[in-house]
Formats: structure tokens, C-alpha cells, sequence
């Protein structure tokens, strides 16, 4: 035996309300109309729903099971109407999301906390890799968006960017490094001191041969190269080196892994970090709603290490 379960709601309306007439005016349905839907239920499960002659409406022992079912129908119904409109609205879902590992980890990561506090149904699937890697991704279909720093010349062609922060690397050490003690720091002081360079694979490792070659140090010792930014964070914190990290990384993360910024000048790369997708797929709609948070947040993030460079200014 088939019932059908908008029969079933219908009963339950009726049950909760008390009578044919409160029941239809619940749903938005005419009376005859209500009446008509249990009718046909009763012919088709053979047994009356109601008890007669009883004013309010009394269901049988069979009437208030099934009315049970049709309630508990009807909150299905109703939550999975809210998590189809979730889903449009970008509320709900699943994205996929790659990006490069040092600001993923010292950046995007804290994004990402704040974004699913605020949307507790999207679900993440974050991945690591460059460009090559990030690129193929979006081109198989396996990534719906990637974050990387990109010059405007290395988009690809059938991909579209969009910058969310602007290329600046700094020269970076423990807090409580000999060389913060110093007020005018030159290449002398630096020239003993070891290095950490990032993944040979990585841009940032370019940017740290491109850095130290604009002060004039072009040779230079690396004691710790590869790993994590959790590693490299671990190793200046516990010794005396140096490293060149994203400016962006270094504020993002100065509560929990503290490090000092040498005031040396050096070049920064020609790059902006950003978004980047596929110009002719269609994304998940949480992709749309991550990628104006990110905007959001990255300006926010802008706007507080812009401020905290002018009040180091005013005190030096």
C-alpha cells in the first residue's frame, strides 16, 4: 500500500490545529479541498482517522500514529526546503579550495576559521600547491577556486584573477634576535647570520634570492631550508636566523608565533595575492559567497598592517 505523504502532512496540520477548517487555513488550502485529501486517505488505508461525531476533531489511535508520520514528514520537507535555498544563497555546501602554502597557512587559514564560524554548513576540502599544480586543478575540475600570489603576466589565459593583497616581503627574526638591538641595521651586521630558505619550489624562495641580492647579500648560508611555515616559524623563534616571509604572513600570525621585522629595504615582488578560477565553469554558489569574504577580510587585513606601519613611523 502507497500513501501519499502530503496526505499525511495534511493530517497532521489537521491534528495540530484541531479541526478541518484551522488545518486548511494553516496550509493556505481551501476546506472542501482539505477535506477531499483525507477523505481519499481513508479510502485508501480502509480505516476512519477520525472518531465521529467528536467536536474538536478527535483522531483514532490510527489517525494520531500516521499524524505522528506526517509531522515528522513535514519537518523533513521543511528542512530540506531550507538547505536547497542555503545551497543558492552560498549558505551550505561543499568548495574546494587549493592554495600556496605559506599564506594559506599564515593567512587564508584564519580566513577560513572566521568564514565557516559565520557558515557552519559549507565544508571546506583546502589542498596546497603552486601554480602548475593549482592551475591543473581548476582546468580537471578538481578545485572550484585557488589563492596565490601571480603577476598579471602569469594568469593563464582561460583563468580569471582577482588580487585580494599586494606583493611585500620583509626581513624577519625572533623578537628577542641580537640584531633588534641595533637602531641602524647594514649588510655587516646581517652578513654571519644563517638563513631559512622557503621550499626551493616555491616563489617566496625566489624572492628571497632576489631580496638578499638587492642589499648585496649574495652569499649566503642557509642552515634550514623546505618544511612547513609552522617549521620555519619554530626554527627563527629558537634561533638566530633570519628569513624573508610575506609581510601579510608576519602580521596575520604575530599573536600566536611573535617575530620582529628588520627595518632593511628590499625588493618586493612584482605579485598580488589572489583569486584565481576558471573563466567558463560554473562555481558551487558558496564559491561566490567565500570569495566576497575574502575580499572583505583581506581589505580589513590592509587596512590594520597600513596602520600599524604608520604608528612605527611615528615612533622611530
Amino acid at each position: 500500500m502507497k500513501i501519499d505523504s502530503e496526505h499525511l502532512e495534511i493530517l497532521a496540520v489537521i491534528v495540530e490545529k484541531g479541526g478541518l477548517t484551522e488545518g486548511a487555513d494553516e496550509l493556505g488550502k481551501s476546506q472542501p479541498s482539505v477535506s477531499r485529501s483525507m477523505a481519499l486517505l481513508e479510502k485508501r488505508i480502509g480505516m476512519p482517522l477520525f472518531e465521529p461525531g467528536r467536536r474538536p476533531l478527535r483522531p483514532t489511535e490510527l489517525g494520531a500514529s500516521l499524524a505522528r508520520l506526517g509531522n515528522r514528514i513535514r519537518i523533513a520537507n521543511k528542512d530540506a526546503s531550507l538547505l536547497v535555498r542555503r545551497f543558492r544563497q552560498g549558505l551550505a555546501g561543499r568548495l574546494r579550495v587549493g592554495g600556496s602554502p605559506i599564506f594559506t597557512d599564515g593567512v587564508i587559514a584564519t580566513m577560513i576559521a572566521e568564514f565557516q564560524s559565520r557558515n557552519s554548513d559549507v565544508h571546506i576540502d583546502q589542498s596546497y600547491g603552486y601554480l602548475d599544480t593549482l592551475e591543473a586543478g581548476l582546468k580537471n575540475g578538481g578545485l572550484d577556486i585557488a589563492i596565490l600570489p601571480l603577476h598579471p603576466r602569469q594568469v593563464p589565459p582561460d583563468m580569471d584573477f582577482l588580487p585580494l593583497l599586494s606583493g611585500r616581503n620583509v626581513i624577519t627574526c625572533r623578537v628577542d634576535h641580537p640584531l633588534t638591538r641595533i637602531k641602524a641595521i647594514s649588510l655587516s651586521h646581517i652578513a654571519n647570520y644563517p638563513w631559512i630558505a622557503p621550499p626551493a619550489d616555491s616563489p617566496l624562495y625566489r624572492d628571497l634570492e632576489r631580496a638578499l641580492k638587492s642589499i648585496g647579500q649574495e652569499d649566503f648560508m642557509v642552515n634550514f631550508s623546505g618544511g612547513t611555515l609552522a617549521s620555519i616559524q619554530s626554527v627563527l623563534t629558537g634561533s638566530d636566523s633570519l628569513t624573508v616571509l610575506p609581510y601579510s604572513v608576519v602580521f596575520q600570525t604575530r599573536r600566536t608565533i611573535p617575530l620582529a621585522v628588520l627595518p632593511l629595504k628590499i625588493d618586493h615582488p612584482d605579485r598580488q595575492l589572489g583569486i584565481l578560477t576558471k573563466s567558463d565553469r560554473q562555481r558551487p554558489p558558496a564559491a561566490q559567497q567565500f570569495i566576497t569574504f575574502l575580499q572583505a577580510e583581506s581589505e580589513r587585513l590592509q587596512a590594520r598592517m597600513d596602520h600599524a606601519e604608520q604608528v612605527t613611523h611615528r615612533r622611530s
